[in-house]
């Protein structure tokens, strides 16, 4: 029992100490710090070092740990007198104290002040931005970010009735404090002791250390931490500096935090076109952006503006006359859905930047990256590939996809990757970059291959029946598109027209694992020789992606240079330094005089009539365009490929689960070919008619016997004769 009675007492001993201490720390803490400099002495200067204060503080403090400590050695010796202790206790429980006072509570007090986020870390968090995706003219496109989109803005952005609005209802006094405000905190405590609530009370600078650097948590911890760092805060950076800040990093609503990102949200503009309206509306959400957001309830957003508004009255900010036009005005709130143009685009782009930089300095490091995408042209592009495909839909085809690409830089003008992203089921699905088979559009990979070796325009090939037998391999008999068969042809009719026979008879001798080297050169990045493929890859029978296929013709375009595609102009990171730079190999993989004579041949209209007649879209009135279609076998797929020394246009259409169109559907006159014809019109508007100079070792050869004319490269096989026999005519 006796022991039971010692330790109660030494308990409340303990109890009193601590009562004590917490009572005097708090007297001198509320002397101390919570006396105001007069608002003369703000307009001259900041405010009273802090340091100073700090000091005297620490000062005052140890005055009152030695007055304690001798409080406690009176009180003890009084004890003492009333129960009979033996020495060696009385050792203890003196040493107990002290290592209490001198050596726990300051490696407590040490430990709580270490654990707390250095007010240094604030500039670096609250300059975090969100990752912007623009296109070529710097149009946002897209913004990447986790949870939270930031878009910071300088103070000298903001205008001051944004400010004014945001400080009448936050912390009207911001510039008399020094971080914490003493009726504010006893109205708060008020509401703890008795009331058993946590309630704010919270300056814009204890607002910004709790966003920022502190967790959300409501509880006594949190906030002690809270005003602590806000003085800090307060000593380190200026009024503006810890505003500026603040308004970068309070919640809007939803994932838009500061204020720059919620004009965007709410009101489609950036904030300095603010109206004094828009502005006090956006000033009444910080505190509950759930419950007063406008697209919740208007009434209740309009009520809170009010008080916003009437806030800015009483302080002198606006007058009546002001307040009464902005709460009459009109808002305009734009439709509220995920912000995204171009966004099979833009998934290709984000995709790519993680593979380049990871996946957490994509969505942290605020990047700015300037894509090498028009965003006008890719507008007009979607809605012809849509209207198109529409408007065509009777031939059994759904979707369509388009790539247009500027030659010379080899740079992505244009993305489309299907009718519509946002179509259910299968719209975000990106056709540019999945494999499907090319058909006939791949030829001029064969073609460039003969024209590189022993044949000439003017070689004839056979266009008759063959069938060709290889061990353990079904026979494989090609037929062309028209089901007919025409006799010797030059190998120009035979491309122009787009024969199978002789395709898969030139495929033969050029041999198939050089035409899947080739390929891979000239762009196709999934191409390997050594493939089961067979012959029928010069018609098709190996997939590609439309991008690759499209770069392909670019490499034709480009007088046989391969180049990678390019997809930025630049890439910033968040204080504006470039990470990226243009390292692209070219590569001379066919040479200039092949890629002319495929030139010359591709946009030859009077040796394509026999196959596509008159009436086409292969033709752009007063331009010489290089053009080449293709259909699979089973018209699953269906291509028409294009380009002038400028631009090369690519465009597949057909159906994502593979269905088979109709028969009906008749290559160069429906399918992908007027979506080709009308992208490659808007192109070249107004622009001068292109054509491709002839290299120097080309020349012109034309028999006058017959007045045939045909183009060679030197000390190639040039016929004696370009004259056709009778026999020749008439097959």
């Amino acid at each position: 029992m006796f022991l039971i009675n010692k330790t109660l007492e030494f308990i409340s001993l303990i109890g009193f100490v601590i009562i004590s201490l917490c009572k005097g720390f708090f007297q001198l803490l509320i002397s101390v710090l919570f006396s105001r400099p007069k608002k003369s002495e703000l307009s001259k200067k900041k405010r009273i070092n802090i340091t100073e204060k700090l000091f005297h503080l620490l000062l005052n403090i140890g005055k009152f740990l030695v007055k304690f400590v001798v409080f406690i050695i009176k009180k003890l010796f009084s004890i003492f007198k009333i129960f009979t202790i033996a020495p060696k206790t009385t050792a203890f429980v003196f040493g107990a104290i002290f290592s209490i006072i001198f050596i726990f509570v300051p490696f407590v007090v040490f430990t709580w002040f270490r654990e707390l986020p250095s007010p240094d870390l604030l500039i670096v968090e609250a300059n975090r931005k969100s990752t912007r995706i623009l296109d070529r003219n710097g149009e946002l496109l897209y913004e990447i970010y986790v949870d939270r989109n930031y878009n910071p803005v300088e103070i000298e952005q903001i205008p001051n009735f944004v400010i004014q609005a945001t400080l009448a209802v936050e912390d009207d006094k911001f510039y008399e404090h020094n971080g914490v405000r003493l009726d504010s905190i006893i109205r708060a405590t008020k509401k703890i002791i008795f009331e058993d609530t946590l309630q704010g009370g919270s300056t814009v600078t204890q607002q910004l250390v709790k966003n920022v650097l502190l967790t959300p948590e409501r509880t006594f911890s949190r906030k002690l931490k809270e005003g602590v760092l806000a003085l800090m805060v307060e000593a380190k950076y200026s009024k503006e500096e810890i505003l500026e800040m603040y308004l970068n990093n309070i919640p809007y609503g939803g994932t838009s935090w500061g204020i720059q990102s919620a004009s965007e949200k709410y009101f489609g503009k950036n904030v300095w076109d603010l109206s004094l309206a828009e502005a006090s509306l956006l000033a009444g959400l910080p505190t509950a952006p759930t419950l007063y957001s406008p697209l919740t309830d208007i009434n209740y957003a309009k009520n809170r503006q009010k008080y916003v508004l009437d806030r800015m009255v009483f302080l002198g900010f606006i007058s009546k006359e002001e307040l009464e036009v902005a709460y009459s005005e009109e808002l305009n709130f734009i439709e509220q859905k995920g912000y995204i143009r171009a966004p099979h685009f833009v998934n290709f782009i984000r995709k790519d930047l993680e593979e380049r930089y990871g996946k957490r300095f994509v969505e942290l490091g605020g990047l700015t990256v300037t894509t090498t995408l028009d965003i006008g042209l890719y507008d007009k592009v979607q809605k012809i590939v849509a209207e198109e495909v529409e408007k065509n839909s009777y031939l059994g085809f759904s979707n369509g996809a388009s790539v247009v690409m500027d030659v010379k830089s080899g740079e992505i003008l244009a993305y489309v990757g299907s009718i519509d992203y946002f179509k259910e089921v299968w719209g975000a699905y990106d056709v540019v970059t999945a494999l499907r088979q090319p058909g006939s559009s791949i030829k001029p990979v064969t073609y460039g291959l003969a024209l590189s070796g022993k044949f000439t325009p003017a070689s004839i090939i056979n266009d008759s029946p063959v069938t060709y037998r290889t061990k353990g391999s079904p026979d494989y008999t090609p037929v062309n598109y028209d089901g007919r068969f025409h006799g010797k042809v030059t190998l120009r009719q035979a491309l122009a027209n787009s024969y199978n026979i002789p395709a898969v008879k030139i495929a033969r001798e050029v041999g198939v694992d050089n035409i899947a080297l080739k390929g891979k050169e000239m762009g196709l990045t999934n191409w390997d020789a050594g493939g089961s493929y067979g012959l029928s890859i010069t018609l098709g029978g190996k997939e590609v992606r439309l991008l690759d296929h499209t770069n392909l013709y670019a490499t034709l375009a480009r007088g046989g240079v391969y180049k990678e595609p390019k997809i930025y102009l630049s890439i910033k990171d968040s204080k504006g330094h470039d990470v990226y730079f243009d390292n692209r190999i070219e590569n001379q993989v066919i040479s200039n005089e092949v890629s002319y004579l495929l030139w010359d041949i591709l946009s030859d209209n009077r040796a394509r009539l026999p196959a596509f007649g008159v009436n086409n879209f292969l033709s752009i009135p007063g331009h010489k365009v290089a053009v080449k279609t293709g259909t699979t076998d089973n018209i699953k797929d269906n291509w028409t490929m294009g380009y002038t020394p400028s631009y090369v246009v690519g465009v597949w259409v057909g159906n994502n689960d593979g269905q088979p169109m109709r028969r009906g559907l008749a290559s160069g006159l429906t399918g992908a070919a007027p979506i080709w014809n009308r992208i490659m019109s808007e192109m070249l508007q107004d622009k001068p008619n292109e054509v491709f100079i002839m290299p120097e070792n080309v020349f012109v050869k034309k028999d006058e016997k017959c007045g045939f004319s045909e183009v060679f490269i030197e000390d190639s096989n040039v016929p004696k004769s370009l004259c056709r026999d009778k026999e020749d005519k008439e097959k």
